[in-house]
């Protein structure tokens, strides 16, 4: 395996534009790779990276289309960005690297497991969070609906703020991107095939109507070894308030898996 930056620095080249660093743990002894839902950024995880560091590394992606990317087409699919995101973190595989992605991130973690296995990296962990397993197949169309709806969509979901969708700048400034990750994730099919040969822990809320308990279980028909859940109180976005208690979980998963 390649040996994978060690110093963070604050200009692009450096951390390239798909990985953000914000707190450096060079001392840990493996990486959480953390992918954002879908109209999310790298930045939605900040303060997991802070409540985790100094015990362990996080890399959080960022997509195309947002934030200091926003000027790059958004991806149009989910097999598009594993395969991007996956090249991005092949200089990153010099520690062990586990995977944690949010809703749409769920599957794109997924995915990006699949390619790093395939390659001869199997990762310690996926966590699977807020999202359904991908054999658990539902019909959806928001990315069709106009920006209206596209956003009472959003709203409903509790994970943004509603005065912040209202503002006119705003909109402008999210739909591209929220849309097309939406495209992305709403025309995913998975064919099947190889399951993962590392353990699958996925987590979710008890309210969640996006990601019912049952096919949330399902994750473990994707793993050749061990399966557990983990259920949170709240809704889809469960981990904005229970932050600390996510961050202290996946602590004790890492530090188990990486012999700590």
């Amino acid at each position: 395996m390649s040996k994978g930056p060690e110093n963070d620095r604050t200009t692009r080249s450096d951390r390239s534009d798909w990985i953000r660093r914000f707190k450096p743990a060079e001392q840990a002894p493996c990486r959480l790779v953390c992918f954002p839902h879908a109209g999310g950024s790298a930045s939605y995880f900040h303060g997991l990276t802070q409540r985790l560091a100094p015990d362990v590394d996080v890399l959080s992606v960022q997509y195309p289309g947002r934030q200091d990317r926003s000027a790059e087409p958004s991806q149009q699919s989910v097999t598009d960005l594993a395969d991007q995101a996956y090249e991005a973190l092949k200089p990153w595989t010099g520690k062990p690297l586990a995977l944690f992605g949010h809703s749409m991130g769920a599957i794109v973690a997924f995915e990006v497991a699949l390619r790093l296995a395939a390659d001869g990296t199997v990762p310690l962990r996926l966590f699977p969070s807020g999202r359904r397993a991908p054999s658990r197949f539902r019909e959806e169309n928001v990315h069709l609906r106009d920006d209206d709806a596209l956003l009472r969509e959003v709203a409903s979901l509790a994970g943004t703020d509603s005065a912040l969708l209202a503002d006119p700048d705003v909109r402008r400034m999210i739909l591209p991107s929220l849309r097309a990750d939406y495209r992305a994730i709403e025309t995913y099919r998975h064919t099947g095939g190889k399951r993962l040969d590392c353990p699958v822990l996925a987590l979710a809320g008890a309210d969640d109507p996006k990601a019912p308990l049952d096919d949330v279980r399902a994750w473990g028909e994707h793993t050749t070894q061990g399966f557990g859940l983990e259920v949170f109180p709240g809704g889809h976005f469960y981990l904005n308030d229970e932050t600390a208690a996510v961050a202290a979980l996946l602590r004790s998963q890492l530090a188990a898996a990486a012999g700590g």
